[in-house]
C-alpha cells in the first residue's frame, strides 16, 4: 500500500468515515421520513366548540391541507378549560406530526391565570406556524338599553353587580378583554364562563347574559340577523365587515383594544423537518385566493408567519398578557 504513513493515513480516514456513519444513516433515514410524511390522516385540535371561530378558521385550513398534502386532516374539538384541555392533550400527544392544533392567543393568557395548568407552552409545544388575526367585538343582548359603549358603562354604574358577561372560559380573550374594562372603567359586572364562546353567544341570545366580547368572525351573522346589537370593535381602526360599528377608542376607552391571533402548535419533540414542512404547507395554504376570500368574508385576517415568529410573539403576550392580569387583579384558577 505504500509506506507506513499512508497506511496510517489510510487507516485514520476509515476510522473517521466509521465514525460518521450512524450520522450519515441517521440524516439519510429523517430526511426518507420528512420526504414520506405524511402516510396517514392527521389530526388537528381544536380546543373550542364546534362554530367557534377557531372551529371554522381550523376546518377551512384543515380542507385545505387535505389537498396539497394528499392525506385527511381531521378536526377533532376538545374544548374546556378555556382551551387549556385541548392544548394540554396535544402537549401529551406523541410528537410524530400527526397532531397539533390550532390555538388561539388565550395560550398566552393561562400561565398567569391557571396554578396548575397542566403543560408549559413555551416548553411543551413547537410552534409551527402563526396563522391569522382577528378583531374582537362587544356585542349585546337587543333587550339591553344601551346603543353605545358609554351608555352600557353608565348602565353597569348604575346597577353595579346586575349586568353579566359570558365567555369562552376563565383565561380566554373574551373574559379578559372584560376584565380589562371593569379594570379601565371600575364597574362591576359579574363573569360567567361557558366551554367557549358560541356557548356564550348562545346564552346571551337566550336571555342568559347580558354582553359578550367574542371574535367578529363567529359573531357576524348574528349582529347582521339583528339577534344582538354590537357597541364597539376592540381594533385599532373600524373594520370593513362591520363599518358602522365604532372601535372602543372613538367610544372613548383607548385601553380597551384586543385582538386575537391563532397559531398552530405541535408537541414539543416534533421533528424539525416535519414542523418546516406543515409551516410550509400552511402558509401556502393562507396564500391562496380563494381561502383569502372566504376569510374575508368573516372578519379574519391571514398573517402567515413562521415558526420562530409564532414563538416570538408567545412569549412576548405571555409578558403582555401578565401584566393586564396583574393589574385588573384577577385570582388564579
Amino acid at each position: 500500500m505504500g509506506s507506513t504513513a499512508e497506511r496510517r493515513a489510510f487507516v485514520a480516514a476509515m476510522l473517521v468515515n466509521l465514525a460518521l456513519l450512524p450520522l450519515a444513516v441517521g440524516q439519510a433515514t429523517a430526511a426518507a421520513g420528512a420526504q414520506s410524511y405524511p402516510v396517514k390522516p392527521l389530526r388537528l385540535i381544536v380546543p373550542f366548540p364546534a362554530g367557534a371561530s377557531s372551529d371554522i378558521v381550523g376546518r377551512m385550513l384543515g380542507d385545505k391541507l387535505s389537498e396539497q398534502m394528499g392525506e385527511q386532516v381531521l378536526a377533532d374539538n376538545r374544548p374546556g378549560a378555556g382551551g387549556n384541555v385541548g392544548i394540554g392533550f396535544t402537549a401529551k400527544s406523541p410528537p410524530d406530526g400527526y397532531t397539533m392544533v390550532i390555538a388561539t392567543s388565550s395560550i398566552a393568557v393561562s400561565p398567569s391565570l391557571y396554578l396548575k395548568l397542566g403543560y408549559d407552552p413555551v416548553k411543551d409545544l413547537a410552534p409551527v406556524a402563526r396563522l391569522t388575526s382577528i378583531p374582537n367585538v362587544l356585542v349585546v343582548h337587543p333587550s339591553i338599553p344601551a346603543k353605545t359603549l358609554r351608555q352600557f358603562i353608565a348602565l353597569a354604574r348604575a346597577h353595579p353587580g346586575k349586568l353579566n358577561f359570558g365567555s369562552g372560559g376563565a383565561g380566554t380573550t373574551n373574559h379578559l378583554a372584560n376584565e380589562l374594562l371593569k379594570h379601565l372603567e371600575k364597574v362591576d359586572i359579574v363573569h360567567v364562563p361557558y366551554k367557549g364562546v358560541t356557548q356564550a353567544m348562545l346564552a346571551m341570545m337566550g336571555g342568559e347574559v347580558d354582553e359578550v366580547v367574542m371574535p367578529v368572525a363567529s359573531a357576524l351573522t348574528h349582529i347582521r340577523a339583528g339577534k344582538v346589537r354590537a357597541l364597539v370593535v376592540l381594533s385599532e381602526a373600524r373594520i370593513s365587515t362591520l363599518p358602522d360599528v365604532p372601535t372602543a377608542i372613538e367610544a372613548g376607552v383607548p385601553g380597551l383594544t384586543l385582538t386575537v391571533w391563532y397559531g398552530m402548535f405541535a408537541p414539543a419533540a416534533t421533528p424539525r423537518e416535519i414542523v418546516t414542512r406543515l409551516n410550509r404547507e400552511l402558509v401556502k395554504a393562507l396564500e391562496t385566493p380563494d381561502l383569502r376570500e372566504r376569510l374575508a368574508a368573516i372578519g379574519v385576517d391571514p398573517w402567515p408567519g413562521t415558526p420562530e415568529q409564532l414563538g416570538e410573539l408567545l412569549r412576548s403576550e405571555i409578558e403582555t398578557f401578565g401584566r393586564v392580569v396583574r393589574a385588573a387583579n384577577l385570582p388564579k384558577q
